[in-house]
């Protein structure tokens, strides 16, 4: 089994231990869901798939913690990504996970401190009057830690506390690892056709790959950050921390200390004035704007990773959402934004036929699948369910949800689905906004932030339509005026035997079919004098006249030659 690292360095035995125990580790797994999930069912125990499913869930859920966390690196990202898919994932596996977000062991403050001074070129005294040998945060690929701006680099920028953040030592090979072993399990995946139908898992990990080598740029991040902040310059309620540029480099972050109230601490909320559903509502709306509107959002919107803070320099319960961690972001393209948009709309307009013609625009669903059954269970669903928040959901009857999914499961079984580019960011990003106003809320509607803002579109949507509308009316005026004159010309070029019409793709087709060609001639040119004469009635009179005599002609002509043929 040979390692496939992308960076061209030859392995080292401790890299190809770590390659083969990621393989060893999903080929085990993988072996047994295929045993369970394929070849029971097969052999009729469908019941004993159905009766272990869930403790098996959970005996790789505690496998995949414990091999994320010896491991460290990117198996902690994908932990917390499959940790935030509850929409497809059983609660089994993401109960299990949720604690990767804060569980990563920190590296020795001498290895940071080291790696720090060997970038930026001088010795970190230089530059900071303090630095917290204890970290604020230890996240899997790197680390945070407060600090004291020196007193002449504080007075350039205009704030003295900052914090200073720190690729893990090593990191680069580690990453390059883990991407040649997810790799491999991709490749795996495309030969099972339960999969390969409905996502492209090679081009998925690839664009989990491109996100994470971004993620460990912090020039990069730091760009991410300024990007941000002109999106929501006009912006009261969001703000983003300042960045040092003279003291940022690819493997080191300084930028200004915007610590305040954990989005997730309501106790901390409440007893600062500040009402949770308040932020809940602003956090999703905010969300809803980088993707729709900006095309351009924070991919990673976890607790961690953005702060309430109170505004000092306003009344009294005035806040702002600060947002952190610039390393995972996500652009929509210009295709898919117009889509998510259709998306938007039709599921805040319990719309089940708007959303499954969505679901082909975004390329969630193939363009050639009937869907005509998946249509009439959306319908149904919105009828039932639409509008509900997580905790009147909470208080349905189970088996009404379990009838429900009975009733479809084999009609969304058989539909080809797939999960295009760019998708996986998307879905991050919804999933743990949805998680945070949950937290901050729960009985928050997420339906109160999507409907507001979906009117919005809705507006700016008919203000497209209707400026689509007068433009081609503006050019039909245009035409319309230009028509006599046209038609003029026409009929000169006609009498004058000038005028040629030519179609070279016709031309053989023509060329097989002349003589019927020539006798449709009159009855064309009579058609089209008859309805110019009629289209400027109004407008010129005279000509119109003029017009509607002169398709006597080729009427003539062609009841001539129709006896004539007789």
């Amino acid at each position: 089994m040979s390692f496939e690292a992308s960076s061209g360095d030859l392995p080292t035995e401790i890299d190809q231990v770590r390659y083969r125990r990621i393989l060893r580790f999903a080929s085990r797994h993988l072996a047994h869901a295929w045993w369970y999930e394929l070849v029971l069912p097969r052999l009729g125990l469908q019941r004993i798939t159905e009766r272990t499913r869930p403790r098996r869930m959970r005996r790789f859920a505690r496998a995949f913690h414990g091999l994320a966390v010896e491991l460290g690196g990117l198996m902690i990202k994908v932990g917390q990504f499959m940790s935030s898919r509850l929409d497809v994932l059983p609660p089994e596996i993401t109960a299990e996970l949720e604690g990767l977000q804060d569980e990563v062991p920190a590296e020795a403050f001498a290895d940071i401190r080291d790696l720090a001074e060997r970038e930026l070129g001088v010795p970190l005294a230089t530059v900071f009057a303090e630095v917290e040998s204890a970290p604020l945060a230890a996240a899997s690929l790197g680390q945070a830690h407060a600090a004291i701006l020196a007193p002449a680099l504080a007075a350039d920028v205009g704030f003295s506390r900052a914090v200073l953040k720190v690729q893990r030592p090593g990191i680069d090979g580690i990453v390059a690892v883990d991407l040649a072993a997810l790799r491999k399990v991709g490749r795996w995946l495309s030969h099972v056709r339960l999969v390969s139908r409905r996502v492209d898992m090679p081009a998925l990990v690839e664009e989990f790959a491109v996100t994470s080598l971004e993620e460990i740029d912090y020039l990069q991040e730091a760009a991410n950050a300024e990007r941000f902040r002109q999106n929501f310059a006009a912006h009261d309620g969001v703000a983003v921390p300042e960045v040092v540029w003279e003291r940022t480099s690819r493997r080191v972050l300084t930028l200004e200390d915007v610590s305040a109230i954990k989005i997730s601490d309501v106790d901390a909320l409440r007893a600062a004035g500040i009402e949770p559903h308040d932020v809940a509502l602003r956090f999703a709306t905010v969300m809803f704007d980088q993707l729709f509107t900006h095309a351009f959002f924070h991919a990673d919107p976890h607790p961690g990773n953005v702060f309430v803070t109170p505004r000092d320099d306003a009344e009294p319960g005035e806040w702002r959402l600060t947002f952190i961690d610039f390393g995972m972001m996500g652009e929509v393209p210009a295709g898919t934004r117009g889509a998510l948009r259709s998306l938007l709309i039709a599921a805040a307009t319990r719309d089940g036929r708007g959303l499954v013609a969505a679901m082909r625009e975004v390329g969630v669903l193939l363009p050639n699948a009937d869907a005509s059954e998946l249509e009439r269970a959306m319908t149904q669903l919105f009828a039932r369910f639409g509008g509900m928040g997580f905790a009147e959901l909470r208080d349905v009857d189970p088996r009404e949800f379990r009838d429900f999914g009975h009733q479809f499961s084999d009609v969304i079984r058989t539909l080809p689905f797939q999960l295009p580019e760019n998708f996986l960011l998307i879905i991050r990003a919804i999933s743990l906004t949805s998680g945070v106003c949950s937290t901050l809320d729960p009985k928050f509607n997420l339906w109160d932030a999507i409907e507001p803002y979906a009117q919005q579109l809705i507006r700016e949507e008919r203000g497209n339509v209707i400026a689509d509308a007068a433009s081609r009316a503006l050019d039909a005026a245009r035409a319309f005026m230009l028509l006599p004159s046209r038609i003029g010309t026409t009929l000169d070029r006609i009498d004058s035997g000038d005028l040629e019409i030519r179609a070279p793709q016709l031309e053989q087709r023509l060329t097989r079919v002349g003589t019927t060609g020539r006798s449709q001639t009159p009855a064309i040119l009579f058609g089209s004098v008859l309805i110019s004469g009629a289209l400027i009635r109004d407008a010129d009179a005279a000509l119109s006249t003029v017009l509607l005599f002169a398709s006597i002609v080729p009427l003539a002509w062609m009841i001539g030659n129709g006896f004539r043929r007789r």
